[in-house]
């Protein structure tokens, strides 16, 4: 449940009340001592003895929702005629659409853009194939591709629910990188089966997104992807995150003036992000880190490891502490949070290391609460949006895949990932930086152009292949 009213509960009550009298007046209060904020109140129909008005606000929760409507509908003389849900209503019919580039008003047109003229270019692709990048919208195409096994913070809740993040995401593509991205929602949640539904639609596309599919097959899909195809793949929950957080703690390491190389990280999440980061902080420079999951500490004497919590336990925890997280936040300089809601205390964070930075990126609820963190860290971010420094990995994919789409890459190495987080951590002036703003907007204008120039550059040899850090 959201703490304060927010727009992704945004409601718009239409009312009836009367022309004269205080009514009107008092909607607005009506809304207020309720707990909602009213963001406008449009009068869509007058006449001499009734009012139809448009009440839009805010609530916390979907009862919040209710009780904001009754708290309305108890108002004297008024009439509620419909309560519209402003988010579902944006998601009618679908948030993205295609659009031809170019015009088909008469027959040379259409004789050019199909048949016959189009047959022309066929034949020319397949002469050579690498036309297709030229002539087509191969050059300009991602595709989104989703499971629905890891939708967001609500799990496993199959392809079709799994459809408006994609969407989602595609609009994010054009909206900030002009990419044209499509969501591809498979049925099935078997490796071999998404491997080759993939692989079978790659020819179509520059690039593979892979979106929520949980761990670790997440790792074996991508991996295998990766080997089979001539384009970039990249999964965004675990390397845009990764690029985020790198170029967000970069800074946040700036403010407090130590070094990635001597502080003592403590990390909660083993999974596809977590593992991720990782991988990229220790690709940065960072020496001392100590992972969690679950059951705790990953260290080479648990009796659980699979391949995955094999490498981590062979790269991090050197001293192979074997404890819970709370102990391995004790004396750390970072604390970086890919995991649950709730996990830690602010009384915990108070006995990290002095001018310690606090990375609770659980999303809606973080780690530990961000107001009890501030009290004990000197940096604190998180990936709400009601809060300073939002880690969100609109930051990273959108640029990323524009600098790889326009380098004609196909693949993704650990460079490009540190290119990129350096490129997206540079946004931020020496003025701008300090404790509240260590990483940029979503909506800065320099954002996506700093990534894509960076990929781009790290790419300028068309990489093939990928070589873990």
């Amino acid at each position: 449940m959201a703490t304060v009213p927010s727009v992704s509960y945004s409601i718009t009550v239409r009312l009836e009340v009367p022309a004269g009298g205080k009514a009107v007046s008092l909607l607005t209060h009506a809304v207020e001592n309720a707990g909602g904020v009213v963001t406008a109140l449009d009068v869509t129909n007058a006449g001499h003895e009734k009012l139809r008005i448009d009440v839009t606000c805010a609530a916390k929760d979907a009862d919040h929702v209710q009780a904001i409507v009754d708290s309305l509908g108890a108002v004297e003389d008024v009439a509620i005629h419909k309560v519209s849900d402003r988010t579902f209503l944006m998601h009618l019919g679908g948030k993205i659409e295609m659009q031809s580039k170019v015009p088909l008003r008469n027959r040379d047109e259409l004789s050019m853009a199909y048949t016959p003229g189009v047959a022309r270019v066929s034949l020319a692709i397949a002469r050579n194939p690498e036309d297709a990048r030229r002539l087509t919208i191969k050059r300009n195409s991602v595709a989104v591709v989703t499971d629905g096994s890891a939708v967001l913070g609500l799990g496993n809740i199959g392809p079709a629910a799994a459809l408006p993040v994609m969407e989602g995401k595609a609009a994010l593509f054009k909206r900030f990188a002009g990419i044209d991205a499509w969501p591809i929602c498979l049925d099935t949640q078997d490796v071999d089966e998404i491997v080759a539904t993939v692989r079978a639609i790659a020819p179509g596309f520059g690039g593979i997104n892979l979106e929520d599919i949980s761990a670790p097959r997440c790792f074996e899909v991508e991996r295998r992807l990766r080997e089979l195809l001539d384009i970039p793949v990249f999964h965004d929950d675990q390397h845009g995150t990764a690029i985020c957080v790198l170029a967000a703690l970069t800074n946040a390491l700036k403010v407090v003036r130590k070094e990635i190389s001597e502080v003592r990280i403590a990390m909660a999440g083993a999974g596809a992000a977590g593992t991720a980061v990782l991988r990229l902080l220790l690709a940065a420079g960072a020496r001392n880190v100590v992972v969690c999951d679950y059951r705790g500490a990953v260290h080479l004497g648990r009796d659980d490891l699979d391949d995955s919590l094999r490498w981590i336990a062979e790269h991090t925890n050197a001293e192979g502490y074997g404890g819970d997280l709370r102990g391995a936040v004790k004396g750390a300089d970072v604390f970086v949070g890919v995991s649950a809601p709730g996990i830690l205390t602010g009384d915990d964070v108070a006995t990290m290391a002095r001018d310690a930075v606090v990375f609770a990126l659980a999303n809606p609820e973080p780690e530990v609460s961000p107001d009890d963190a501030r009290e004990h860290a000197a940096v604190v971010a998180t990936g709400r949006s009601d809060y300073p420094n939002q880690i969100n990995n609109v930051l990273a994919f959108p640029g990323v895949f524009r600098g790889l789409l326009d380098a004609q890459a196909d693949g993704v190495t650990p460079e490009m990932l540190l290119a990129a987080a350096r490129a997206l951590a540079a946004v931020v002036s020496p003025e701008e930086l300090g404790p509240n703003y260590i990483i940029p907007s979503v909506f800065h204008p320099d954002v996506a152009n700093a990534v894509a120039a960076a990929v781009r550059e790290s790419a300028g040899g068309r990489p093939r292949g990928f070589t873990e850090a």
